[in-house]
């Protein structure tokens, strides 16, 4: 497995995690809060996020060969939830 964090600059960063939580919870695991939250896609891949007043911080796991297939879908989710913030800027970098 790899992973990939990306920082996100944003005033709305707990409603854009709470809804990305609440699109997938139909379809997949999902446990959240406010300021957390954690997405199971199955298959080995995961999207886990923290948010706080400034900042949303989006981790994406999964397979090597999958990883930048899901960082672009947690990303295209994002940005429809954030249509009135169309500069987000997601720089998906190694996680730790």
């Amino acid at each position: 497995m790899t992973a990939s964090t990306a920082t996100v600059t944003t005033a709305h960063a707990s409603r854009y995690l709470q809804q990305l939580c609440k699109h997938w919870n139909h379809k997949f695991e999902t446990g959240f809060d406010a300021h957390q939250g954690r997405i199971d896609l199955g298959e080995g891949r995961l999207c886990e996020m923290t948010a706080d007043d400034t900042t949303l911080t989006v981790t994406a796991t999964a397979p090597s060969e999958g990883l930048g297939k899901l960082e672009e879908i947690i990303e295209v989710h994002i940005r429809r939830f954030a249509h009135r913030e169309p500069d987000l800027i997601f720089d998906w970098r190694p996680a730790a």
